[in-house]
């Protein structure tokens, strides 16, 4: 039995070992470098924002009080309603003062009577210069206070000084209203103007003319864009913030007086060095870009790269003399905009950075570097 196996196992015993020496005799096939697509770094526009949160004001807004007192016997308008110039709004009782209009005038014609009567006294010499001028003062202070009745009786016809929409009407019909009393409110909807406190360290980028953005509270979607209109010379002690008024024209009248909502002011535009969104990753709160770059830079900052198995690669050929390489760069980024990243630090000009397959990028890798798509 032994003598059979012995055989068999002789057999098996050099096919391994031709299967062995076959399999050293074959190198194994590295995988070609990643593709990727690289852009350069660039100057760009960046509008950088101030937000804050403001209340919308209507820029023409009329309070109406009453300049006479009175019971209201018409009560002609209601909240919301339009009025133009003129148009009459409260008639207040007349009674009284139509009593007193005609007790002034009976006055004045007792005056006239009388300064006429002395102007022929005068004139015969029956009566002195003295007492005529006496009772021409009376009858010129008896029409004076006829005047002075006839215009309050006026004010018992309450009428808009300007057209406008009625806000909270406060009274109603029968009530006694004081002279002075505000009763209502006249609004222009068609511009509103919003008060926005900007901090000072902002003031020499602020101009006149800039974009003012709205949008409600907790959305990115602007419901209208107004601009500066003015600019406060001051800077609020307390705060260190500059009062800035922007206008918003408001035609469609979707705005309203008193509403409140998000407001970014767009500062003046200023040039940053700038990667697209495509370039930067995201890990552990850090941002990063692939920087390509030559053999000897990766030298600088080799991190984990096996520095001699790629030397080795590009002296046997294997890899190109001039071949790139992915250097995992650290960077500080803005905020975005027009799908571009601000880079305040990490990056140079007309450096290239890889925009696609970065998920498959490692330190120290080498890359095919492909033309990036066009738009």
């Amino acid at each position: 039995m032994n003598s059979v196996r012995h055989p068999q196992r002789l057999l098996l015993s050099l096919a391994a070992l031709v299967t062995v020496s076959s399999c050293k005799g074959e190198a194994p096939k590295q995988p070609p470098p990643p593709k990727v697509q690289a852009v350069s770094t660039q100057m760009a526009d960046f509008t950088e924002g101030v937000d804050t949160v403001s209340t919308l004001e209507a820029s023409n807004l009329v309070e109406l009080a009453a300049q006479s007192g009175g019971r209201i016997l018409e009560l002609k308008i209601k909240q919301g309603d339009e009025v133009d110039p003129g148009q009459l709004l409260v008639v207040l009782d007349q009674a009284q003062q139509q009593a007193r209009l005609a007790e002034d005038k009976a006055k004045s014609e007792t005056a006239r009577a009388n300064y006429e009567r002395y102007q022929y006294l005068s004139k015969t010499g029956a009566a002195s210069q003295k007492e005529l001028d006496r009772y021409r003062t009376q009858y010129i202070a008896a029409m004076e206070t006829v005047k002075s009745t006839e215009a309050t009786l006026s004010y018992n016809n309450l009428r808009s000084p300007s057209s406008g929409t009625v806000a909270d009407v406060t009274v109603k019909l029968g009530d006694v209203i004081q002279t002075g009393q505000v009763f209502t409110s006249l609004v222009q909807n068609n511009e509103l103007e919003a008060r926005v406190e900007v901090p000072a360290v902002y003031s020499n980028r602020l101009a006149l003319g800039q974009p003012v953005l709205l949008s409600a509270p907790g959305s990115e979607n602007v419901i209208a864009t107004g601009k500066v209109d003015s600019i406060d010379p001051r800077v609020n002690k307390k705060t260190q913030g500059l009062l800035v008024k922007a206008v918003f024209p408001n035609e469609d009248g979707k705005l309203r007086d008193g509403q409140r909502l998000r407001t970014r002011v767009q500062i003046n535009a200023q040039q940053e060095l700038s990667v697209p969104f495509a370039a930067v990753t995201q890990t552990s709160g850090q941002s990063f870009v692939f920087r390509l770059g030559t053999f000897e830079e990766l030298k600088e900052n080799p991190g984990k790269a096996d520095l001699e198995k790629l030397e080795n690669g590009i002296k046997a050929g294997k890899l190109p003399a001039d071949a790139q390489f992915a250097l995992q760069t650290p960077v500080t980024v803005g905020e975005l905009e027009n799908q571009l990243y601000p880079i305040t630090k990490g990056l140079e000009a007309n450096q290239k950075v890889a925009t696609t397959n970065l998920l498959n990028l490692k330190h120290g890798m080498p890359v095919q570097v492909q033309p990036a798509k066009a738009n």
